[in-house]
């Protein structure tokens, strides 16, 4: 089983070596990777060379090309116009909240396209762990559900491609990133998702504050987005997409462009500039 492009090292030594070049525009010397990063100052290029080519040599967002340098293939995500940008919301039912010993029992995924709906995934996961009862009381799922379920491992592909190069969208996005990363380093080990996140949790308090709470169901309420199955990923993924549909038409009338900007967005902050 090959990785896909959208995995990568989960080396911070990789990571560091991105955020580098990034600073310095998409380019640094060999050497200069190796005094920062690796923390060998004062080594001739090709020494630099060999130990930076170790570092990188199985993320493809990264190139050392002959001259000893170091140079970044990537787009930066964070740049990408929201308007031209694919999005897939995606939601877990796990067996608990802690990874681990927590695993995937079910997954729901739709790709958001020019803000509507386009396509979705979604499966039962035989997780291999028992389900505790208050789980299956939470979500209806019982492990006779998914004793006949797939493995993760069966659709991890399915999922990868699914999400391809999308940023990813959840109701507390860095729980559901989180999980999925575990679930695949188990079966890449050493490789986690590329795809940048945004949480509708945190774009919701900056672009309706003022609600009494931001659970999803309460956010469905808000905007009359049908919500039914509440606790099942295919319905709290379908929820999360019609509301990051609502944020995107928030954001764009308050001429927000790209993904670090919606990141930022503070609807207070704006309010507080267009009065001054």
């Amino acid at each position: 089983m090959q990785p896909h492009r959208n995995l990568i090292s989960d080396s911070p030594l990789v990571q560091e070596t991105v955020e580098l070049l990034r600073v310095c525009g998409g380019s640094a010397s060999a050497s200069e990777v190796a005094s920062i990063i690796l923390n060998l100052p004062e080594v001739d290029a090709e020494l630099a060379s060999t130990f930076v080519a170790d570092l990188i040599k199985e993320d493809y967002r990264l190139r050392l090309t002959e001259d000893h340098r170091v140079e970044l293939m990537c787009d930066d995500a964070e740049r990408r116009l929201l308007a031209a940008t694919d999005f897939v919301a995606v939601d877990l039912e796990t067996t608990g909240a802690k990874t681990p010993p927590g695993r995937i029992m079910e997954i729901g995924a739709y790709r958001v396209e020019r803000g509507r709906v386009a396509a979705e995934f979604q499966t039962l996961v035989n997780p291999e762990t028992p389900i505790p009862p208050f789980i299956s009381r939470l979500t209806g799922i019982t492990e006779e559900m998914v004793r006949s379920a797939p493995l993760f491992a069966d659709i991890v592909t399915d999922w990868l491609d699914f999400a391809g190069d999308a940023v990813l969208v959840a109701h507390n996005s860095h729980f559901d990133v989180r999980v999925l990363n575990h679930e695949i380093g188990r079966i890449f080990p050493g490789r986690r998702m590329i795809n940048a996140h945004l949480c509708t949790v945190k774009l919701s308090r900056s672009c309706v504050p003022g609600l009494m709470n931001y659970q999803l169901s309460t956010l469905a309420e808000h905007f009359s987005i049908p919500h039914p199955n509440r606790h099942r990923a295919p319905a709290d993924a379908l929820a999360t997409a019609e509301l990051f549909i609502r944020m995107l038409e928030r954001l764009n009338e308050h001429g927000v462009q790209d993904v670090a900007s919606a990141r930022r967005f503070r609807f207070k902050e704006q309010v507080l500039e267009a009065r001054s």
